[in-house]
């Protein structure tokens, strides 16, 4: 039978574990809300420029080495999405294709272009904010990390400032559904 003295010490240091355990998942969780952030930032450069409001931030060491945003519709080029311009900017800052040792923040999940980058690139951590039920390739539509034979897995998490990441979006289609369609005919080529 123990003292008293010795059961109050036990749960001393039981509580003492546990808080210690709380402030490291509060500081671990308000990093990546951090670098979320500024992905929110990118998103809101997107939204700015009549860009689908989508940010990207590459961090390594705790150092955010690039940043993008969506520019498919400025460049004309469908791979300008802003977790792929974020990896070619990292890619060449450190001077390399591998960044196995970088995390990517990104406001919405990536389409499977992105993911299959995302891989290919050897992306140590993906945080994403929000899902994207029509495109999503990491956990909505098509769920590419799953596929065992891949070289290379990434370490996905998902929902962090899920709300704030889903407002801009919606936000956005909302407005461009008030406006008429652009005519595409201006994109055809007289044969």
């Amino acid at each position: 039978m123990y003292e008293s003295g010795q059961v109050r010490k036990e749960a001393a240091i039981t509580t003492s574990v546990c808080v210690y355990r709380f402030f490291m998942e509060y500081e671990e969780y308000a990093k990546h809300e951090y670098y979320m952030r500024l992905a929110l930032e990118e998103a809101e450069k997107a939204r700015e420029i009549d860009e689908v409001p989508v940010g990207a931030v590459v961090v390594r060491g705790g150092a955010v080495i690039a940043r993008a945003h969506n520019l498919r519709e400025t460049n004309k080029q469908a791979s300008a999405h802003a977790e792929f311009l974020a990896m070619q900017k990292a890619s060449s800052y450190l001077g390399t294709w591998c960044l196995d040792d970088c995390d990517l923040y990104v406001t919405l999940e990536p389409c499977m272009m992105c993911t299959g980058a995302i891989i290919l690139a050897r992306i140590a951590n993906l945080y994403y904010g929000t899902k994207d039920p029509k495109a999503g390739a990491v956990d909505s539509v098509i769920e590419v990390r799953k596929i065992s034979r891949l070289n290379h897995h990434v370490n996905v998490e998902s929902g962090y400032l899920e709300q704030e990441c889903g407002d801009i979006l919606r936000a956005f289609f909302k407005e461009k559904r008030q406006k008429p369609k652009r005519d595409k005919s201006q994109f055809k080529i007289d044969k």
